[in-house]
């Protein structure tokens, strides 16, 4: 059991997703400093200067800080925004990328196969150096 964890946590994928919770993380600081120290005071400035921390409602003897819940979901909201814009900017970059084909289409079956076959393992048809019906 303890070689089977120590092959789990080796793993790339687990030290991946170390690597991205760090990131993330060290991330999340930038934004909520953008978020509270540049776009709430926008906001707030925005709304006539009223301040969502101060909405308190007092039910029996609780006090409900519905104002701290305003700012945070208005925080939420902004930071979805700006990760969205981030995400689909990356996306578009890498859209670019070109992606190197690793398989080939049968010109028989026309099922998708490696590059480097010589026969389908569909319809077992012999290829001889056949590249790719795509290009």
């Amino acid at each position: 059991m303890l070689k089977e964890f120590k092959e789990f946590i080796a793993r790339g994928n687990v030290i991946d997703m170390a690597i991205g919770i760090i990131m993330g993380s060290a991330f999340t600081a930038i934004v909520k400093s953008m978020v509270d120290d540049i776009l709430m005071p926008i906001i707030s400035g925005l709304t006539a200067g009223i301040n969502y921390e101060d909405i308190v409602v007092n039910i029996g003897g609780a006090s409900l800080r519905v104002g701290n819940f305003i700012n945070a979901v208005i925080s939420f909201l902004i930071i979805a925004f700006v990760m969205f814009v981030i995400v689909k900017t990356l996306n578009s970059i890498h859209k670019d990328d070109k992606k190197e084909e690793t398989d080939k289409t049968c010109p028989y079956c026309q099922s998708k196969i490696p590059l480097e076959a010589t026969r389908c393992p569909h319809c077992t048809s012999k290829l001889d150096n056949y590249k790719n019906i795509n290009e």
